[in-house]
């Protein structure tokens, strides 16, 4: 028998976090913290699984709603054994590191303790990591169990070091997706994940509600192209609101890439802190993982440290492209206090270039209008846009057709809707029973327990 349990996220793009009772192994997918939320509602509910067998780790990648919620964790199971690549262990004691002082004050209202830097420490040196394509059991010091469970990491697309996770046992194969992407990136190229025999696919929805037949990256680069140069030529400079992992890096390859063609002028680049040692990490793996560029050091790529401008106006008067995190422009980040300010200023602009939670004040940002006003926190004043605003795809999840046709040539027994919000589940779903008449489909829901 086995049973999945969803601990966080499932309808909503959050605390991901899932858990698999595999005949008496209990095994966690991923363990993140809802950017959003406060105190212990930013949190998966642990809880859920106090009296059942927990003694795996699985985590497929190093993004907040997917990693950041892992100390707290083991501090509730401290025998966990975990498991990720190699490079999603580096970047995780980094932005572990880093976002200690952040969740500090995102969970301060209810009093949780917060791990330290000491801890954080620790826990990497816990973390056991194996590389893309190389299946190992790890269930093998279990004596009672009766077959043994074998993970493959797989490369997922989305960001360094994300992988699809498979799970077999028996006849059994499971796969979970984590965040995946089927088109080629900047840096990054697409996910090729070609399985047939799947039993269970949990798997994303991210663009579930968005129509992206039409969509053209080329297209899209095109015309942020366009909307540089009108900017840049007319004097302004342009925010970026981005996250430090993944989306930073994407950006800076793209801007370099039009810079040295020449579609676009050669201004300073403005970066900060965690980005660039990120930078370090896609750097050092260029020739060990699937890359589009191995000749591409991003640490080459001009940049200027962003942290070193004492004045906002300094930024203000001169043409520049500042990329700040974090890309949903939360408050306490670099982005929100950027954006308090450039929002009045009638020569500067705002360019939003990936996904955003309807909730956030990026997509507040996103979908307002030059002339209008906005609220960016439901306690913060009222602010007047000044400056023009451009809204972009630059996607790094998987498109909605690509998806459809991906969970359709693998054609899955069951399959369990995550890491989208309602309607993306139910446009997704209902494809899919439309192709897949014969599938058994699941919404992931939390503390809701699905017998497979």
């Amino acid at each position: 028998m086995v049973k999945f349990l969803t601990l966080g996220g499932g309808s909503e793009i959050g605390a991901n976090c899932y858990y698999f009772n595999i005949e008496g192994t209990g095994i966690i997918l991923d363990c993140g913290l809802h950017p959003r939320e406060k105190g212990i509602k930013a949190l998966p509910d642990f809880d859920l699984i106090n009296d059942l067998p927990v003694d795996f780790v699985l985590i497929s990648h190093a993004h907040q709603d997917h990693l950041s919620a892992l100390p707290f964790l083991i501090k509730k199971f401290p025998y966990l054994k975990i498991y990720c690549t190699p490079q999603t262990r580096a970047v995780a004691e980094l932005t572990l590191h880093s976002s200690v002082s952040l969740i500090r004050n995102q969970l301060k209202e209810d009093n949780i303790e917060v791990y330290s830097h000491e801890e954080v420490d620790q826990l990497i040196k816990f973390i056991f990591y194996k590389e893309y394509d190389n299946q190992f059991i790890i269930n093998g010091y279990k004596h009672n169990s009766t077959e043994d469970i074998s993970c493959t990491f797989l490369d997922a697309g989305h960001i360094i070091g994300s992988s699809a996770i498979l799970i077999e046992f028996g006849d059994n194969k499971i796969l979970y997706t984590g965040d995946i992407c089927f088109h080629n990136q900047n840096l990054l190229p697409k996910a090729k994940i070609n399985l047939k025999g799947i039993t269970t696919l949990i798997t994303e929805t991210t663009y579930g509600s968005t129509d992206t037949s039409k969509f053209s990256i080329k297209k899209e680069q095109d015309k942020f192209t366009s909307a540089i140069n009108k900017y840049i030529n007319g004097n302004a400079s342009i925010l970026i609101p981005v996250f430090s992992l993944g989306k930073t890096q994407e950006m800076l390859a793209l801007l370099h890439k039009l810079m040295k063609s020449g579609k676009i002028p050669a201004v300073d680049l403005f970066t900060d802190g965690i980005a660039r040692k990120i930078n370090r990490i896609y750097d050092y793996n260029r020739y060990t993982i699937n890359y589009i560029d191995s000749e591409l050091k991003i640490e080459n790529i001009p940049q200027k440290r962003l942290y070193q401008v004492i004045h906002i106006e300094k930024l203000l008067k001169q043409p520049c492209i500042v990329l700040a995190a974090s890309g949903m422009v939360l408050p306490g980040t670099a982005s929100f206090k950027l954006a308090q300010r450039w929002l009045l200023q009638n020569n500067a602009a705002i360019f939003t270039v990936g996904y955003m939670d309807p909730e956030s004040p990026g997509s507040f940002i996103a979908n307002a209008k030059t002339g209008g006003k906005i609220h960016l926190t439901p306690t913060s004043p009222e602010i007047e846009v000044k400056c023009s605003i451009e809204k972009f795809r630059f996607p790094s999840h998987a498109l909605r057709e690509l998806l459809l046709q991906f969970i359709s040539d693998i054609s899955p027994v069951n399959i369990i809707l995550t890491h989208g919000d309602e309607s993306a589940q139910d446009y997704i779903g209902h494809k899919l029973l439309t192709r897949l008449p014969n599938v058994k489909l699941y919404a992931a829901e939390k503390g809701k327990e699905i017998s497979l």
